[in-house]
């Protein structure tokens, strides 16, 4: 028991809220002696006890704050009771009908409480905030951990609802601190938004999102400059802005956020945080400039290599059943990562690619009859075993022609006439050199 309060009072001397947020992580696996330490009708008195004089000593904590640690630290102490516990010496009913994660969510949220009154009321310095990022983080696992639980019983799933409206109230915590800013809570804000983001997205309710951007640009004159805030909470925060304009079909706004983002990730090596950028980099770069991923980034990242290897090789050939087939081999991990409809989208680079091997074939001249273009889609889409070729009618093919015409992947007109279409004489198919 000694050995808890020992460190506890030594971080809080010592002003090292990164080594206090470690202590008080419900996870941490020296939890257990500390858990049966003492039982519920004496922790509170225990406590009290062991933090007695807190405020004497350095920390900037005052006997406000110190009341609101006895708080926190005994709410803590029921959160690894109870994950210490489970179900030994439960009574049936008891804690009404929550399962084991129900339970451990239950103090967490109410750990997590604590903790933002330590902030908001007891006037907590800035430097104690990763013990809030400690709170918030295990607050998000332990409510996906009893929904899961929850669903396997048939109940209905709301805890992780419910801790995001927790972690709504730091964000706002953290926001709207209207101390000086080398003492601000704001320091906190990015890392607290990557939270909520994360929760949103599991959540599927990525458009509330949108209402924390909103929240953060409306107060841009009074927050530190996104640079000067941890590489790790900018890298987070630039590639959830970048999925978000990712999935509104904004892929210049996309691609600059997060190619942002995978510039400041560590490059010592292929870490998985740069394949999930890269994963929605790679579509919104193919959907910007046309251009398909090399093979050398495949190399490096084999993941990417199942995921875009084969869909990619049958865009560069023009060869449109492949592609099909190739979307829906991986239309399940599409789907599920939220990059189906964009891929799904540059089977046009794929069509544009195979007309420019008809007017490669045909010496770049700049008439090329439609009937030339028909025959190249029936091949095409025999797909990539050279199956049955599928004949389209000539009017599909010039609505296809037309489109891309409109689109700016081709450079001409269609004369219906001579059923013949007439290119550009510079750059025919732009962005590709001919």
């Amino acid at each position: 028991m000694s050995l808890f309060y020992n460190s506890f009072r030594n971080y809080l001397s010592a002003q090292n809220g990164r080594a206090l947020g470690g202590l008080l992580n419900p996870t941490n696996s020296e939890n257990h002696s500390f858990a049966f330490s003492s039982n519920h009708s004496q922790i509170q008195s225990t406590v009290q006890n062991e933090l007695y004089g807190i405020s004497s000593f350095r920390n900037g904590i005052t006997d406000k704050g110190q009341k609101a640690w006895v708080d926190v630290v005994v709410a803590y102490w029921e959160v690894v009771f109870e994950l210490e516990r489970g179900d030994t010496g439960r009574q049936l009913g008891e804690d009404g009908d929550l399962g084991y994660w129900g339970r451990a969510y239950s103090k967490q949220s109410n750990y997590t409480t604590a903790i933002s009154r330590g902030f908001s009321n007891s006037g907590w310095p800035h430097w104690l905030l990763p013990v809030l990022y400690t709170a918030g983080r295990h607050l998000r696992d332990f409510a996906i951990l009893a929904d899961e639980e929850d669903k396997k019983e048939g109940k209905d799933a709301n805890k992780l609802e419910d801790a995001a409206r927790h972690l709504n109230k730091m964000f706002t915590l953290c926001l709207s601190d209207r101390a000086p800013l080398e003492e601000s809570r704001k320091w906190g804000t990015y890392y607290i938004v990557s939270l909520l983001f994360k929760t949103y997205f599991k959540l599927n309710a990525i458009t509330l999102c949108k209402n924390v951007i909103r929240a953060l640009t409306a107060t841009t004159t009074d927050m530190p400059p996104l640079d000067a805030f941890p590489k790790s909470h900018i890298v987070t925060f630039e590639y959830f802005v970048g999925v978000i304009n990712f999935l509104e079909e904004d892929y210049v706004n996309a691609e600059s956020h997060l190619l942002t983002a995978l510039q400041l990730c560590k490059t010592d090596d292929a870490s998985p945080n740069q394949e999930l950028i890269l994963t929605y980099l790679i579509p919104a770069h193919l959907m910007t400039t046309h251009q398909l991923p090399t093979t050398t980034l495949f190399t490096n990242y084999p993941r990417l290599k199942h995921l875009f290897q084969q869909i990619c090789g049958t865009i560069k050939t023009g060869n449109l059943g492949a592609f099909d087939a190739a979307l829906q081999a991986n239309e399940d991990e599409y789907v599920k990562r939220r990059i189906y409809l964009t891929l799904e989208r540059s089977r046009d680079i794929a069509l544009r690619n195979l007309f420019r091997r008809v007017f490669l074939i045909n010496e770049k001249k700049t008439r090329i009859p439609v009937e030339e273009f028909r025959k190249a889609m029936g091949f095409a889409m025999a797909g990539k075993d050279g199956g049955t070729r599928k004949e389209a009618e000539p009017e599909e093919v010039e609505c296809l022609l037309a489109g891309m015409i409109y689109k700016g992947l081709m450079k001409g007109y269609i004369s219906r006439e001579k059923s013949m279409v007439v290119l550009s004489n510079k750059e025919a198919f732009p962005g590709t050199g001919v």
